[in-house]
Protein backbone atom coordinates (compact mmCIF):
# COMPACT_ATOMS: atom_id res chain seq x y z
CA UNK A 1 0.00 0.00 0.00
CA UNK A 2 3.01 2.37 1.16
CA UNK A 3 4.35 1.64 -3.04
CA UNK A 4 0.81 2.97 -4.35
CA UNK A 5 0.88 6.12 -2.61
CA UNK A 6 4.18 6.84 -3.43
CA UNK A 7 3.27 7.85 -7.03
CA UNK A 8 0.76 9.95 -5.95
CA UNK A 9 2.21 11.82 -3.34
CA UNK A 10 5.12 12.59 -5.98
CA UNK A 11 2.27 13.51 -8.78
CA UNK A 12 0.95 16.00 -5.86
CA UNK A 13 4.08 17.12 -5.07
CA UNK A 14 5.06 17.89 -8.43
CA UNK A 15 1.72 20.10 -8.72
CA UNK A 16 2.68 21.99 -5.77
CA UNK A 17 5.64 22.60 -6.46
CA UNK A 18 5.22 23.85 -9.75
CA UNK A 19 2.21 25.85 -9.30
CA UNK A 20 4.86 27.23 -6.48
CA UNK A 21 7.44 28.36 -9.58
CA UNK A 22 4.78 29.51 -11.69
CA UNK A 23 3.65 31.86 -9.28
CA UNK A 24 7.11 33.44 -8.89
CA UNK A 25 7.48 34.21 -12.34
CA UNK A 26 7.67 38.13 -13.08
CA UNK A 27 4.32 39.90 -13.07
CA UNK A 28 4.30 40.83 -16.21
CA UNK A 29 0.69 41.73 -16.31
CA UNK A 30 1.14 44.45 -12.93
CA UNK A 31 4.19 45.53 -15.50
CA UNK A 32 2.80 45.77 -18.92
CA UNK A 33 -0.63 47.21 -17.30
CA UNK A 34 1.25 50.03 -15.82
CA UNK A 35 3.85 50.41 -18.51
CA UNK A 36 0.77 51.10 -20.84
CA UNK A 37 -0.35 54.59 -19.04
CA UNK A 38 3.16 55.91 -19.91
CA UNK A 39 4.83 57.01 -23.28
CA UNK A 40 7.53 55.04 -23.44
CA UNK A 41 5.92 51.68 -22.86
CA UNK A 42 9.30 49.52 -23.76
CA UNK A 43 11.83 51.68 -21.78
CA UNK A 44 9.26 51.17 -18.54
CA UNK A 45 8.67 47.40 -19.52
CA UNK A 46 12.48 46.15 -20.38
CA UNK A 47 13.70 48.93 -17.16
CA UNK A 48 10.94 47.18 -14.74
CA UNK A 49 11.27 44.03 -15.66
CA UNK A 50 15.18 44.03 -15.23
CA UNK A 51 14.75 44.90 -11.85
CA UNK A 52 14.48 42.23 -9.52
CA UNK A 53 11.46 43.91 -7.06
CA UNK A 54 9.79 44.52 -9.91
CA UNK A 55 7.79 41.30 -9.66
CA UNK A 56 6.52 41.83 -6.21
CA UNK A 57 5.70 45.66 -6.58
CA UNK A 58 2.29 47.06 -6.87
CA UNK A 59 2.03 50.15 -8.58
CA UNK A 60 3.61 52.37 -6.34
CA UNK A 61 6.53 49.98 -6.28
CA UNK A 62 7.05 49.95 -9.30
CA UNK A 63 7.35 53.85 -9.56
CA UNK A 64 9.96 54.02 -6.89
CA UNK A 65 11.50 51.72 -9.02
CA UNK A 66 11.91 53.87 -12.09
CA UNK A 67 12.69 56.66 -10.26
CA UNK A 68 15.67 54.77 -8.61
CA UNK A 69 16.70 54.50 -12.60
CA UNK A 70 16.24 58.04 -12.73
CA UNK A 71 18.29 59.04 -9.78
CA UNK A 72 21.30 56.83 -11.02
CA UNK A 73 21.08 57.96 -14.45
CA UNK A 74 20.74 62.14 -12.97
CA UNK A 75 23.57 61.09 -10.73
CA UNK A 76 25.59 59.33 -12.97
CA UNK A 77 25.65 61.95 -15.97
CA UNK A 78 26.45 64.51 -12.78
CA UNK A 79 29.46 62.72 -12.49
CA UNK A 80 29.99 62.38 -16.45
CA UNK A 81 30.25 66.02 -16.66
CA UNK A 82 32.40 66.52 -13.63
CA UNK A 83 34.93 64.14 -14.47
CA UNK A 84 35.58 63.70 -18.49
CA UNK A 85 34.57 67.54 -19.40
CA UNK A 86 36.71 69.61 -16.55
CA UNK A 87 39.99 69.14 -17.11
CA UNK A 88 38.94 68.87 -21.28
CA UNK A 89 37.86 72.92 -19.83
CA UNK A 90 41.04 73.92 -18.10
CA UNK A 91 41.86 76.63 -20.11
CA UNK A 92 38.74 77.79 -21.15
CA UNK A 93 36.83 79.54 -18.04
CA UNK A 94 33.47 79.89 -19.96
CA UNK A 95 33.31 76.39 -20.79
CA UNK A 96 34.29 75.07 -17.11
CA UNK A 97 31.58 77.26 -15.53
CA UNK A 98 29.08 75.92 -17.87
CA UNK A 99 29.83 72.13 -17.58
CA UNK A 100 30.06 72.75 -13.10
CA UNK A 101 26.93 74.64 -14.13
CA UNK A 102 25.47 71.61 -15.88
CA UNK A 103 26.88 69.22 -13.58
CA UNK A 104 24.90 70.81 -10.55
CA UNK A 105 22.00 70.89 -12.11
CA UNK A 106 22.33 67.04 -13.21
CA UNK A 107 22.84 66.69 -9.19
CA UNK A 108 19.73 69.04 -8.38
CA UNK A 109 17.52 66.55 -10.84
CA UNK A 110 19.03 63.36 -8.63
CA UNK A 111 18.08 65.58 -5.45
CA UNK A 112 14.58 65.94 -6.99
CA UNK A 113 13.92 62.27 -8.08
CA UNK A 114 15.18 61.49 -4.01
CA UNK A 115 12.50 63.64 -3.20
CA UNK A 116 9.85 61.97 -4.91
CA UNK A 117 10.82 58.37 -3.56
CA UNK A 118 9.52 60.30 0.08
CA UNK A 119 6.44 61.53 -1.63
CA UNK A 120 5.45 57.97 -3.19
CA UNK A 121 6.35 56.70 0.62
CA UNK A 122 3.59 59.40 1.91
CA UNK A 123 1.29 58.75 -1.08
CA UNK A 124 1.45 62.74 -1.71
CA UNK A 125 1.60 62.46 -5.62
CA UNK A 126 1.27 66.02 -6.63
CA UNK A 127 4.45 66.72 -4.61
CA UNK A 128 6.03 63.02 -6.42
CA UNK A 129 4.77 64.66 -9.91
CA UNK A 130 6.00 67.93 -9.35
CA UNK A 131 9.54 66.83 -8.38
CA UNK A 132 9.53 64.76 -11.36
CA UNK A 133 9.08 67.58 -13.76
CA UNK A 134 11.63 69.55 -11.85
CA UNK A 135 13.69 66.18 -12.58
CA UNK A 136 13.25 66.41 -15.62
CA UNK A 137 13.41 70.22 -16.16
CA UNK A 138 17.02 70.80 -15.02
CA UNK A 139 18.80 69.12 -18.23
CA UNK A 140 16.75 71.37 -20.24
CA UNK A 141 18.59 74.30 -18.51
CA UNK A 142 22.19 72.83 -19.09
CA UNK A 143 21.29 72.45 -22.90
CA UNK A 144 19.69 76.31 -22.62
CA UNK A 145 23.12 77.93 -21.16
CA UNK A 146 25.31 75.95 -23.63
CA UNK A 147 22.89 77.42 -26.37
CA UNK A 148 23.33 81.07 -24.91
CA UNK A 149 27.48 80.72 -24.57
CA UNK A 150 29.00 82.05 -28.06
CA UNK A 151 30.96 79.05 -29.34
CA UNK A 152 29.64 76.38 -27.04
CA UNK A 153 28.89 73.15 -29.12
CA UNK A 154 26.40 70.84 -26.83
CA UNK A 155 28.29 67.66 -26.33
CA UNK A 156 26.43 64.47 -27.87
CA UNK A 157 26.93 62.34 -25.11
CA UNK A 158 25.21 65.13 -22.77
CA UNK A 159 22.07 65.52 -25.06
CA UNK A 160 21.75 61.21 -25.00
CA UNK A 161 22.30 61.79 -21.33
CA UNK A 162 19.33 63.84 -21.22
CA UNK A 163 16.85 62.23 -23.15
CA UNK A 164 17.64 59.25 -21.40
CA UNK A 165 16.42 61.02 -18.11
CA UNK A 166 13.87 63.22 -19.69
CA UNK A 167 11.99 59.54 -20.70
CA UNK A 168 12.67 58.12 -17.41
CA UNK A 169 11.13 61.40 -16.18
CA UNK A 170 8.37 60.83 -18.24
CA UNK A 171 7.14 56.89 -17.42
CA UNK A 172 7.40 57.94 -13.74
CA UNK A 173 5.01 60.82 -14.80
CA UNK A 174 2.78 58.09 -16.68
CA UNK A 175 3.14 56.05 -13.41
CA UNK A 176 1.96 58.88 -11.41
CA UNK A 177 -0.64 59.85 -13.10
CA UNK A 178 -2.57 56.16 -12.84
CA UNK A 179 -1.82 56.01 -9.22
CA UNK A 180 -3.15 59.49 -8.77
CA UNK A 181 -6.88 58.38 -10.33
Amino acid sequence: MAKATSPIFLLLLLVILSSTLLSVKPNTTTIETTCKTTNYYRLCVSALKSDPRSPTADTKGLATIMVGFGMKSATATASYIAGNHTAAAANDTVLRKVLKYCSDKYALAADSLRLTVQDLDDEAYDYAYMHVLAAQDYPNVCRNIFRGAKGLVYPTEIRRREVSLRRICGVVSGILDRLAE
